[in-house]
């Protein structure tokens, strides 16, 4: 961005006026903002911060067009004898458009989503054929306004395209919103990319074709990782729900609730213990405790291993990162398909604030709508101490049966507070 900003800026020093200092000053304060926000920002909050982010991108994309339409001259643009805008222009034009008001709306929605601000999915009867009904309107709008050139008609555009925006992202459940950042992300490249074509800005045209890729690319492997499609993402959203199940409730009396102490007990004689983090260490910020754990465990001959699912937390490599900040090796992170099968020779399986990747429904119940999303296996193992802050369902608004195995043992509480009296048990039994 450095360097895209400043080239234009040194190429044209000799002719400093008003707009170079505007331009300037735009920088200063949007950078400044920027920095703050980012400082501000807790690692927990960073998809919501990366939506919001979109947002601006494609919001700039439709300014850009905008600009471009009414000013082509500005923009170096050639304009036929009778003042028409070239159709290749004009097309990457409205291509800009729509995509850049597309990303602005659905990200914005994502952003209030991510944040709690937004809590209850928008579905309705025939959402999808309305959806496709503008589809079809926003195409329209296109071809009418490369023919035509109106300002009726490109406003219409925009404005549809901001539309279908919202009605495409308010559907989708909590559960799939770390594959919609990214799809955004990958919304938000594109639209650089057109942007680029239309101002014949090279740089603008690779680094949005990277970016663009590289969201598709993340987007790909987190639907792997849930073991669905794009496509079912975004018409059968997971985590329209919360809260606990009415039949999970009559069963709470199934659930084994252990002190710090039992469960430090039971980890402290243990051969071998699989930690398995979740959303939950890393709004509480437990990683380090959890270092300081494991290192205390290990002086004392206990294998201790890190299992990650790739969509823990709220987007891939998340957890990888906040292990790495406290310096657990890497060596001991194992990814599902590397760790899965030890499961079932493990003592104990801790899991920190994780809920809907370790839920055995996505195995057995075919009704679930997470069936079929690959899961760790922890109940394989001999005990599994779950630590959670409240009884509550995961992020997909859906029960989670673990916590009712004869095997599972629940130890209710903050993730860094629990992880900090455990760590004190085990130090007190030396």
């Amino acid at each position: 961005m450095l360097i895209a900003i400043s080239v234009p800026l040194l190429s044209n020093i000799s002719s400093i006026g008003v707009h170079y200092l505007l331009t300037l000053l735009a920088i200063a304060v949007g950078g400044g903002v920027g920095y703050r926000i980012a400082k501000r920002t807790d690692m927990t909050n960073l998809p919501q911060l990366i939506a919001a982010f979109h947002s601006l991108v494609g919001l700039a994309a439709v300014c850009i067009a905008v600009s471009v339409y009414l000013a082509p001259n500005l923009h170096g643009i050639p304009l036929s004898p009778v003042g028409i805008i070239p159709t290749s222009n004009a097309i990457e034009m409205s291509l800009g458009a729509t995509i850049g008001a597309l990303t602005f709306t659905g990200s914005v929605v994502a952003f209030g989503k991510l944040h709690g601000i937004i809590r209850k999915p928008l579905s309705f009867r025939g959402q999808h054929k309305l959806n496709l009904l503008i589809g079809i309107i926003i195409i329209l709008l296109i071809g009418c306004f490369v023919s035509c050139q109106s300002a009726t008609v490109f406003t219409g555009l925009i404005l549809v395209s901001l539309l279908i925006g919202y009605l495409l992202i308010m559907p989708i459940g909590g559960a799939d919103m770390p594959v919609i950042v990214s799809m955004l992300n990958s919304y938000s490249g594109w639209t650089a990319a057109g942007i680029g074509f239309t101002l014949n800005n090279n740089l603008l045209i690779i680094v949005g074709a990277l970016v663009g890729t590289s969201g598709a690319i993340l987007s790909g492997i987190m639907c792997k990782g849930m073991n669905r499609s794009l496509i079912n993402v975004m018409i059968g959203g997971v985590g329209t729900g919360s809260g606990i199940p009415q039949e999970s409730k009559a069963q709470m009396r199934d659930i084994k609730v252990c002190s710090a102490e039992d469960a430090a007990f039971i980890i402290h004689n243990a051969s071998s213990v699989m930690i398995v983090p979740g959303y939950g260490m890393a709004v509480s910020q437990a990683q380090h405790i959890i270092r300081e754990m494991a290192d205390t465990l290990k002086k004392n001959d206990i294998t201790v291993k890190y299992a990650i699912h790739p969509v823990a937390g709220r987007m891939p490599g998340h957890m990888n990162v906040l292990l790495a900040e406290a310096n657990i090796p890497y060596e001991e992170v194992f990814e599902i398909d590397d760790i899965n099968h030890e499961f079932a020779n493990t003592d104990v399986a801790l899991v920190i604030g994780a809920n809907d990747i370790t839920n055995p429904s996505a195995k057995t119940d075919k009704n679930s709508p997470i069936y079929g999303m690959p899961v760790l296996d922890v109940e394989k193992a001999k005990t599994v101490i779950f630590i959670k802050r409240s009884l509550g369902a995961g992020y997909a608004g859906i029960d989670n049966p673990l916590f009712y195995y004869g095997n599972t043992m629940l130890v209710l509480g903050d993730a860094k507070k629990v992880s900090e009296n455990i760590l004190r048990e085990i130090h007190g039994m030396h």
